[in-house]
């Protein structure tokens, strides 16, 4: 047989044939002193089990392994791993699924598909044409992206029906042309962290640094001067009542 009958004969492509003999599933044959391959009926069947194993799943250098007999893996062996990412597979489009199903059930936020949980939040926010709050619903976004987990989201649902929320968001909107050694930043600074619930902070299963660098220099260079300094000082307020907290906790562990 020649190539292109033994690709019919086992439903492949030649090309497909080549390229089996190039990852050394299938030997080369014999060639006549023209060159063309000659192939038999070994062949065929060692070709139709390659393309049989390939419709399961399989990967190449699996399917080599399988073949290798002795020398290579149990085919059990190899079935049982592919069953499992299959498993696999199949969970987490039902999960995907899932997610779907809860965002369709409610309406979408204007920044597009998040997580469930942010979706609550965000749909719970009230509309403000406030430019800081449309800002730190693009951080929420970000963090959401970054992996942030529920409980983070689940503490901030108290600030939603806060009245002070929208009146501290003019606040910090009014600093936009200021200096940054306004004299309204220190009270405004105070009464942000104030207001952060206790509970955001224990969402936070690792301490966060008051470093700048990296992400946290990157957002506050996106606002105006006056307006990162409030930033600064609200994190290090928030990254002391966090330390207070965390050495309480293990104070009452350790009694």
């Amino acid at each position: 047989m020649r190539i292109g009958e033994i690709a019919a004969l086992v439903g492949v492509t030649p090309r497909a044939v080549r390229h089996y003999h190039h990852r050394g599933l299938l030997p080369e044959p014999v060639r006549r002193s023209n060159g063309y391959r000659v192939y038999s009926v070994r062949d065929a069947v060692l070709l139709a089990r390659i393309r049989r194993l390939s419709e399961l799943g399989l990967g190449l250098d699996e399917v080599r392994d399988v073949l290798a007999d002795d020398a290579g893996r149990d085919l059990e062996e190899v079935l049982g791993e592919l069953d499992a990412d299959l498993a696999r597979q199949e969970e987490d489009i039902r999960a995907r699924r899932r997610r779907l199903a809860e965002l369709r059930e409610g309406a979408l936020p204007p920044e597009g598909p998040v997580s469930p949980t942010l979706a609550r939040l965000l749909r719970a926010m009230p509309e403000t044409d406030s430019a800081m709050a449309a800002k730190d619903r693009e951080l929420l976004t970000l963090l959401d992206t970054a992996g942030t987990g529920e409980a983070f989201y689940d503490a901030l649902h108290p600030l939603v029906d806060d009245p002070e929320v929208l009146a501290l968001y003019r606040r910090l909107d009014a600093l936009a042309d200021a200096a940054p050694d306004d004299p309204r930043i220190g009270r405004l600074a105070e009464e942000l962290a104030a207001l952060v619930p206790d509970a955001v902070l224990d969402s936070m299963s690792e301490p966060f640094e008051p470093s700048l660098e990296g992400v946290g220099e990157a957002i506050l260079a996106d606002i105006a001067p006056a307006q990162a300094e409030v930033g600064r000082r609200v994190m290090a307020a928030l990254v002391r009542k966090h330390g207070q907290r965390t050495t309480k906790r293990d104070g009452e562990g350790a009694g």
